[in-house]
C-alpha cells in the first residue's frame, strides 16, 4: 500500500515535470505563433478547433476561453467531421487542429479536406514533422519530452502543453482587441465574476427599503423605523441630505448607558460622519469600503441626496463576497 509520503512524492514529481515542460514551451515559440495570432485577428470568420481523444477535450476548453474573451469559436470533433460535421467550416473560418502525434488516422483524413476547402489551418502538435505539421499553414510546437504518466502513455504533460498554447493565443488576441473588463462582464453576466465587473450600488440599494428619520425624531420612532425597514440602520436626513446615521449597535450602546431615554431624539444618538457611497459606484467598491472599516451597511447618495442603503447581505446574496 502506498504511503502518504509516496503519494505526495508522486504528486510533486508530476507537477515539477509538467512545469518544466511548460517552461520549455516558450523556447519553442517561433514567428508562426505571431502569424497565427494575426491570422485569427484579421479573419472575417470564426475559429474552428478540432481534435480527437484527449486533444478534443483540450480543444473544447480553448473554444470556451476564446469565446469568453471576444474570439468567436466552435468545437468540431475530428471523427465526427469526416462523417458529416465538416459542414461546420465556413469560407472565412480559420481551423486549429490539435494532435500530439499529428499522424492519427482521423487527422490524415480530415486535413486534406480542410486544405481542399482553402481554409487556413493552424496546427498545435508535439511533432512538427508529422503529417499535420507538414500540411498546416502555421505550427505551434507543443513538444514535450515525456508524459507525467510513469508509463509515458497517458496524455498528461502533452495535453497541458496544448492547453497553455491555447491560453497564450487567447491572451494575445485579447490584448490586440483591447478587450476590457467591461467586455468581459458582457460575456459573463450571470456569474459572480461578471457581477463584480458590472453591478452597481443602485442595483442593490434600489431593492431595499429606504429607512430615514429627521433630527427631531423621537427615539421610539427611530427604533420603529430601523425595525420595520429591516436593514439594521436608518439615515438621519434633513432637506434630503444625509446628516447622520443610527445603527442598531448605536441603540444598544445608548440603552446600556442611559436610564432615562424618553427625552432622547435622533440627533442625540446619531453618528455625524457616516460612510457613504454614490449609487453609480460599482458594488465591488461598496464591498471594499465595508471591509476596510468593518461595517455592514453603507448609506447611498445620488448627487448629494440620500438615496438608500446597501447592506453586506446584498453583496453576499449576489456572490460579490
Amino acid at each position: 500500500m502506498n504511503t502518504k509520503h509516496s503519494i505526495l512524492s508522486t504528486a510533486k514529481s508530476t507537477i515539477e515535470l509538467e512545469s518544466k515542460a511548460i517552461s520549455h514551451l516558450s523556447e519553442l515559440l517561433t514567428e508562426d505563433f505571431a502569424e497565427a495570432v494575426k491570422l485569427i485577428y484579421n479573419s472575417k470568420g470564426r475559429v474552428i478547433i478540432t481534435g480527437i481523444g484527449k486533444s478534443a477535450i483540450i480543444a473544447n476548453k480553448i473554444v470556451a476561453t476564446l469565446n469568453s474573451t471576444g474570439t468567436p469559436s466552435v468545437f468540431m470533433h475530428a471523427a465526427d467531421a469526416i462523417h458529416g460535421d465538416l459542414g461546420l467550416i465556413l469560407k472565412d473560418d480559420v481551423v486549429i487542429c490539435i494532435s500530439k502525434s499529428g499522424n492519427t488516422p482521423e487527422i490524415k483524413v480530415l486535413v486534406p479536406l480542410i486544405k481542399n476547402a482553402n481554409n487556413k489551418m493552424i496546427a498545435i502538435t508535439g511533432n512538427k514533422d508529422s503529417f499535420l505539421g507538414q500540411q498546416a499553414d502555421f505550427i505551434l510546437n507543443a513538444y514535450v519530452e515525456q508524459e507525467a504518466c510513469p508509463n509515458n502513455l497517458a496524455p498528461t504533460t502533452s495535453t497541458t502543453a496544448q492547453l497553455v498554447l491555447g491560453d497564450a493565443l487567447a491572451v494575445c488576441l485579447l490584448e490586440i482587441r483591447g478587450f476590457s473588463s467591461k467586455d468581459f462582464a458582457k460575456y459573463h453576466p450571470g456569474g459572480s465574476l461578471g457581477k463584480r465587473l458590472y453591478m452597481r450600488v443602485n442595483d442593490l440599494s434600489s431593492q431595499n427599503q429606504k429607512p430615514q428619520v429627521n433630527l427631531e425624531t423621537s427615539l421610539k420612532a427611530v427604533i420603529v423605523e430601523i425595525s420595520e425597514k429591516m436593514l439594521g440602520v436608518t439615515a438621519v436626513v434633513e432637506n434630503e441630505e444625509i446628516v447622520g446615521i443610527i445603527t442598531d449597535g448605536d441603540l444598544r450602546r445608548m440603552l446600556s448607558k442611559s436610564d432615562d431615554i424618553t427625552h432622547l431624539k435622533a440627533k442625540d444618538i446619531m453618528s455625524t460622519s457616516p460612510r457613504r457611497i454614490s449609487e453609480d459606484a460599482m458594488a465591488v467598491d461598496a464591498k471594499e469600503i465595508m471591509e476596510e472599516f468593518g461595517i455592514s451597511q453603507l448609506l447611498v447618495e445620488n448627487e448629494g441626496k440620500y438615496a438608500g442603503v446597501v447592506h453586506l447581505h446584498d453583496l453576499i446574496k449576489e456572490g460579490i463576497i
